[in-house]
């Protein structure tokens, strides 16, 4: 049966959850409430047995761990990744068109987005904003519109009698959103944003904003949908769904056993970045947590990572584009995912673990290989694993219509992952 509560608790951090600022910020303040206590990089660390912490980089990614029972640390860690980035549409520094007699802001796409899907949806704007305050001083907040304030229409069919035969999308000319009609003198977009820090912080006294990390974003809610409510849909299911399920792990666990859970940014752009898998976050939280060298190494080697990110549903109208016998369907647990090319970090030992956790908590589980004829994506386990040396296992809930802006799962899944990631956090034995 669909697991309403872990269906709403994961609704409630997805619709709160615009983009990685947001996610991030709402980690933090779960963990903050359960007791964790958060730790600046610029400051000196004074890290206790049985201590429970949090960091973030770039305020888009996050590190949360415990450091279980005194001497627990010695005999590994249990860690779960996971990215707090999904495919969107990014507005330009200079964004504003005119066009028409309407007001339209240039986009970018961030990420290997479905563009089709953003058409005719009821857009919003939020991100980070950067301004200069009264005084002199630079500051950061967040924002969100939440209000649909923005849409992309379709060109009607008379006008495109092709459409239906296939969608060549240009992203620079058809992808503008249009937000009001065109004034005279030009709108200012940025005294917009001004505005809306004066209405969402009356205290901040913005006095110029100097840049801006803003991306549109559908105002539809997620929701349990299905005859029998058997589906789960809504944005960002990439890959927020793995970034809730290890948070609620996390705080269900015991906190006997040494845990961490990481949710990093720029995953849908290959990771290189500062705060992304592909860079330096982990490995210089780890240092910090374990400073001898030699230690660490042997640490890291008693440890395990579980990546999660998900996984390719097969589709009833296209099941020819999966081998026939790695189809992962919906609700059927999460799907341990393959490749001998190291798409995936996974390794026969790693996959035995986890499917043993699941055997151990009552999860039914599956195997994803994709066709030997097609290509095969990617994730953050073979960066990780790379970097870090730890063995890894790439799992993922099964999910139709992978970055479309609205995504769609199992009701079941998201229960069944958060059940055996919570097994893997008290697991007393690692491989």
């Amino acid at each position: 049966m669909p697991q309403p509560s872990v269906n709403q608790a994961l609704a409630d951090f997805i619709q709160a959850s615009p983009t990685p600022f947001h996610a991030t910020e709402n980690l933090t303040q779960r963990l903050l409430a359960h007791g964790y206590e958060q730790l600046d990089e610029r400051d000196e660390w004074a890290l206790q047995p049985a201590g429970k912490y949090l960091v973030t980089r770039n305020g888009s990614s996050l590190i949360a761990f415990h450091m279980g029972a005194s001497g627990a640390v010695d005999e590994g860690i249990r860690m779960v990744g996971a990215h707090t980035d999904s495919p969107c549409l990014r507005v330009k520094p200079q964004p504003e068109l005119n066009q028409q007699g309407l007001w339209q802001l240039a986009i970018e796409v961030y990420g290997g987005a479905l563009l089709a899907p953003w058409f005719d949806r009821d857009l919003s704007i939020a991100g980070r904003v950067t301004f200069r305050t009264r005084e002199g001083k630079l500051d950061s907040r967040l924002i969100n519109f939440e209000r649909p304030i923005a849409v992309i229409p379709s060109l009607a069919i008379h006008l495109n009698r092709g459409v239906n035969d296939g969608l060549a999308i240009n992203a620079q000319t058809d992808l503008p959103p249009i937000l009001a009609m065109a004034l005279e003198p030009q709108r200012d977009f940025r005294a917009l944003l001004g505005a809306q820090l004066a209405q969402e912080y009356p205290d901040c006294q913005a006095d110029q904003v100097l840049d801006y990390e803003l991306c549109f974003f559908d105002t539809q809610a997620p929701s349990t949908i299905g005859l029998e409510d058997d589906f789960f849909a809504s944005a960002r299911l990439d890959n927020l769904l793995s970034c809730h399920a290890g948070l609620q792990a996390l705080l269900a666990s015991s906190g006997q056993q040494p845990s961490l859970l990481i949710c990093t940014d720029h995953e849908e752009v290959g990771s290189t970045s500062a705060c992304g898998a592909d860079g330096p976050f982990l490995e210089d939280v780890l240092s910090r947590v374990i400073p001898d060298a030699s230690k660490r190494i042997q640490v890291i080697q008693r440890s395990v990572m579980v990546s999660a990110d998900n996984a390719h549903a097969v589709h009833p109208n296209f099941a020819d584009r999966h081998d026939t016998n790695h189809g992962p369907r919906l609700n059927a647990g999460p799907v341990i995912k393959i490749n001998s090319n190291q798409r995936y970090a996974t390794s026969s030992e790693t996959a035995a673990f986890f499917r043993n956790l699941c055997n151990e908590a009552e999860v039914p589980v599956q195997s994803f290989v994709v066709r030997s004829d097609m290509g095969c994506g990617s994730t953050i386990g073979p960066i990780t694993a790379s970097r870090l040396g730890v063995r890894t296992v790439d799992v993922g809930v099964p999910t139709f219509a992978m970055h479309s802006v609205r995504e769609l799962a199992g009701s079941r899944d998201a229960a069944y992952l958060t059940t055996v990631l919570t097994r893997f956090y008290d697991s007393e034995q690692l491989i």
